[in-house]
């Protein structure tokens, strides 16, 4: 990341951070109080800051003593109901330790897509974040169905970005960076910076689930989000949950991705 991208993130004032469920559940579930003391810090530096949280069904699988994720969607449902609550609590017990107040948004596809659910959308978390509320976004699980899905939590947090006019989204998952290949491949080398015209031909992005089976995503769903963000005038940082506080400061860490320097987006949103 260069000098100049890492100022952008210094000078972002409006911050949309996107965190998967594989980095805060199950084995991972201590990331969360780091991840949110982060953005505190952030937050308090005057930046408005958006979580959009993946981990609701993996959150609630335990409370319904399901060893794995559940494959029929009233279950699924039930898990998201139930873990949703659990993992708002979560968060708000590090963020009360700021004076920080998280305020619960779930979507769906049609909320960001479709008038006049849209400007609702927009309208709310605009108020949130005037009142220095941190809004928890996540996919509204226990309603959405297979029609009306975002597909992925990446998807959401581009869509959301370009909606509320975000300077920076960061992609959170397992991995520091985005690389050529699987990095557990020979030959992999770790990507540092994607121009908003750069052709990405020749790289393997690939599409797995997280272990365990609680993700939904993969390199090739953040690719596709942050092209789509990119595009429209947001700024891109892809990297580790762990990472989370040193890419706020705007230290060189994940892959970056610039955004369109024009974009006509803007000017529609």
């Amino acid at each position: 990341m260069s000098a100049r991208a890492r100022a952008q993130v210094s000078a972002a004032r409006r911050i949309v951070v996107k965190v998967g469920s594989s980095s805060i559940s199950g084995d991972n579930a201590d990331q969360i109080a780091p991840l949110i003391e982060a953005l505190a810090e952030t937050h308090g530096r005057g930046v408005e800051v958006v979580l959009v949280s993946s981990g609701a069904v993996a959150s609630g699988m335990s409370f319904l003593n399901l060893d794995g994720r559940p494959s029929d969607l009233a279950t699924q449902q039930a898990a998201a109901s139930v873990g949703q609550n659990v993992l708002t609590a979560r968060y708000q017990e590090t963020l009360d330790r700021h004076g920080i107040a998280a305020g619960q948004v779930l979507l769906t596809e049609g909320d960001l897509l479709n008038e006049p659910h849209r400007s609702n959308t927009r309208r709310a978390v605009n108020r949130l974040l005037d009142l220095r509320i941190m809004p928890i976004v996540n996919e509204n699980d226990t309603v959405a169905t297979y029609g009306l899905r975002f597909g992925d939590n990446d998807r959401l947090a581009a869509m959301l970005s370009v909606l509320i006019r975000a300077d920076l989204l960061l992609l959170l998952s397992d991995v520091d960076s985005l690389y050529t290949k699987p990095p557990h491949l020979p030959g992999a080398e770790r990507i540092d910076h994607i121009r908003f015209d750069e052709e990405l031909g020749g790289m393997e992005f690939g599409a797995t689930k997280a272990d365990g089976g609680v993700g939904t995503g993969g390199a090739n769903t953040k690719v596709k989000a942050a092209r789509l963000a990119a595009s429209a005038g947001t700024a891109v940082l892809v990297t580790a949950t762990g990472l989370a506080a040193a890419a706020l400061r705007g230290e060189q860490v994940g892959t970056w991705f610039e955004p369109m320097p024009t974009a006509p987006g803007r000017a529609l949103l």
